[in-house]
Formats: structure tokens, C-alpha cells, sequence
């Protein structure tokens, strides 16, 4: 076998922080080296095991990457990652950053980090969302010069706690698709009497409700037929699985910025 790999978790009591802990305790090939919330967190020092449903695992939540890790997983805000990111360039470990809703600044500043360590950025972890984003560009391609046009519409559904909208993951295939196609209008849902929908418009709409794990739907309407591109998680392990992929890639890589084209070969 090869190796155990360390790895630290920086949002380990959130949902997602909580699975890559579990699962993380439940792999062969990953040991938990570090997890870390806010200072102010009201569960810092407990067993981030038990926090996490699974049993003790021997690690308190800390708010300080104080142990050696050969990746940080953040699933996080976006006010905390400027910390973990230079705690990261200090130690020298690579970063994957699953947290969504950064402003440009945040991400020119992962951008300089990169220069020191590897990192990986995705708004979305799941394997099969950037699979799928590999056919909307497909899809954008073979419509971009349609003689009727394609009309491109987003629809994101996400539980009730979700607190960004559009989702990050949503607005990434609309920057995919625009790019390819050319649309420089974006449209958050539709009220009154807009008029007729330009062709230059990508729609996005955002639905909130219940314990919707995620689920995106990218239309292409074109006149007289239309394809709908459609990619759902059943649960929040598909994002954890994710991440962790992303770690097991990112592990030992020379700084720079990866993808999850990068792990998946794409």
C-alpha cells in the first residue's frame, strides 16, 4: 500500500467538514492530521470524531494548522480562507478550496499562493458535475453558430441553508458556456413583462428548499427542439469523494493552480 496520507480538514465541524472527517476516518490510505474551525467556534477542543458522528479519532478541533498535514481540504467562507491559505504558503502544504462565494480579491490572493504551493480551486467537487461541464462546452460548441440561436438557461436547486445564490457551481457553466458561445448578459430569474428573451442572455434561477444535497439543470432551447444537460447529488458525499480525490491528486504536486479537470484527466 502506498503511503497514508495526512489530512487536515479547515471547516471540520461545517456539514461538509463533518463528512470529510468520517469518511476520512473510514479510508486506509488517509489519516486525519489536523482539524480547524474559527477560534470562536463553540465545539473547538472537542474529538473531531465524535463531532462528526463517527467515534473518537484521537484529534481536537484546533483553530490553528499547528500539525503537519500533506493537504489542507477548506471547505470553509470565504472570511476565513485568506488564514488558511497563508498558514498553507508557511508550511509549505497544499490547499484544495471547495469553498464558494469568493470575491476577486480572494481569488487573487489564492492566485499568489499558488505560487508557492499547489492548489486546487473548484466551486463544485463532484466528479460528475465537472464531467458534465466537459458536455456543456461540448454542447456550447455545437451551437454556437445554430442558424435559430440557443437559448441557454440555468436552473440550480439547493437546501434551505445554502446561503449564496446563483451557486458558484452555476455561474461556472455559465462563464464555460458564454465563453464559447459568446452571450454577455446574465438574467437572475424573470418578473412582469421582460419582452421577448434576447439571444445574448444566460437565465439563471436559484431554488431553495429542504435538504437538497444539489442539482443543476443546463437547458439549450433551440426552435423546435431542445437539450437539457442534468447532474444531481443523492447526498453530500459526493462532494467529500470529491475533495478527497482532489487531495490524494494534489499531494506532493509543484506549486501552481489545478483543476478538477486536472484529477480527472480531462
Amino acid at each position: 500500500m502506498d503511503s497514508i496520507l495526512q489530512i487536515a480538514v479547515h471547516g471540520a465541524a461545517g456539514r461538509m467538514g463533518q463528512r470529510l472527517v468520517a469518511l476520512i476516518g473510514a479510508s486506509r490510505d488517509l489519516k486525519l492530521a489536523a482539524a480547524i474551525e474559527s477560534a470562536q467556534h463553540p465545539r473547538l477542543g472537542e474529538d473531531a470524531g465524535v463531532v462528526a458522528g463517527v467515534g473518537p479519532l484521537g484529534v481536537p478541533i484546533g483553530s490553528e494548522l499547528a500539525s503537519p498535514a500533506d493537504v489542507v481540504i477548506d471547505f470553509s467562507v470565504p472570511e476565513a480562507l485568506e488564514a488558511i491559505s497563508a498558514a498553507c504558503v508557511a508550511c509549505r502544504v497544499p490547499l484544495v478550496v471547495a469553498t464558494t462565494g469568493l470575491r476577486p480579491e480572494q481569488v487573487e490572493r489564492l492566485e499568489e499562493a499558488s505560487r508557492q504551493v499547489a492548489v486546487l480551486r473548484s466551486p463544485n467537487m463532484s466528479l460528475a458535475v465537472n464531467l458534465c461541464m466537459k458536455l456543456a462546452c461540448a454542447a456550447a460548441a455545437a451551437l454556437k453558430d445554430h442558424p435559430g440561436g440557443a437559448d441557454v438557461e440555468i436552473i440550480e436547486r439547493h437546501h434551505r441553508y445554502k446561503e449564496d445564490a446563483p451557486s458558484g457551481t452555476a455561474l461556472r457553466f455559465g462563464e464555460l458556456i458564454s465563453g464559447i458561445m459568446g452571450q454577455g448578459q446574465a438574467v437572475h430569474g424573470r418578473y412582469g413583462r421582460p419582452g421577448p428573451r434576447a439571444h445574448a442572455e444566460i437565465g439563471y434561477h436559484a431554488v431553495r428548499a429542504g435538504d437538497n444535497p444539489g442539482e443543476h439543470a443546463i437547458v439549450f432551447g433551440l426552435l423546435g427542439e431542445s437539450l437539457e444537460l442534468v447532474v444531481r447529488a443523492t447526498s453530500r458525499d459526493a462532494y467529500a469523494h470529491g475533495a478527497l480525490a482532489a487531495a490524494r491528486f494534489l499531494a506532493h504536486k509543484p506549486p501552481g493552480m489545478y483543476s478538477m479537470d486536472d484529477v480527472l484527466g480531462l
